[in-house]
């Protein structure tokens, strides 16, 4: 099946199809799901930074319970869903760690709230009392710092070995395109409903 697109040229051009339309103020949050340590597949939204050399970039405390299930397992799973165009994207890929670099670049692109979240807080662990880590962040709040980059936050890029596109329509007759890599090369499958 020929496609003018190579689905990274295709993900960037529904992508922008979205962005005008949509009224979300994250239209970057896009569902990650890893291997858990139990075995149990885990999924929570992120946000979707850029894409770099046709991967997906996200980021991330590397020491958070998705940067130990990427650590023990780097194969991951990207879902995109948007609400105004109808189109589902799914996304099968290889996460890598990210350079300080590029860490850093994104850390400096934080909000100064969220960069205090991330030096202050340990993602995902469990706490007694919530008001101890909440008057903290006001008190660095209010001194207004230039917040260093904790150790532990990086990124991760996920270099995609298979893209799914889906068009939903009323009729339940989808389109949906399947793109795998083989041999280095994008192939192009159309899938049945």
């Amino acid at each position: 099946m020929k496609n003018s697109h190579t689905p990274i040229e295709l993900f960037k051009k529904w992508f922008s199809e979205e962005e005008k339309l949509s009224k979300l103020s994250v239209p970057t949050a896009v569902c990650l799901s890893t291997i858990g340590l139990d075995g149990f597949p885990n999924s929570r939204f992120v946000s979707l930074k850029e894409i770099v050399k046709d991967s997906f970039i996200i980021t991330t405390p590397l020491d958070s319970r998705k940067g130990a299930e990427i650590e023990n397992n780097n194969k991951v799973a990207l879902t995109f869903w948007w609400t105004e165009t109808q189109r589902q994207i799914r996304i099968q890929g290889i996460a890598t760690k990210i350079d300080k670099e590029l860490a850093q670049k994104y850390f400096e692109e934080r909000n100064l709230e969220s960069q205090i979240v991330s030096l202050i807080c340990q993602q995902g662990k469990e706490i007694d009392d919530i008001k101890i880590l909440e008057k903290e962040i006001i008190q660095m709040s209010l001194t207004n710092p230039k917040i260093e980059m904790p150790k532990n936050w990086g990124g991760y890029s996920i270099e995609p070995i298979r893209i799914e596109f889906m068009e939903f329509r009323k009729t339940r007759f989808h389109d949906r395109k399947l793109y795998e890599m083989e041999n280095n090369k994008w192939t192009l499958k159309q899938l049945q409903p």
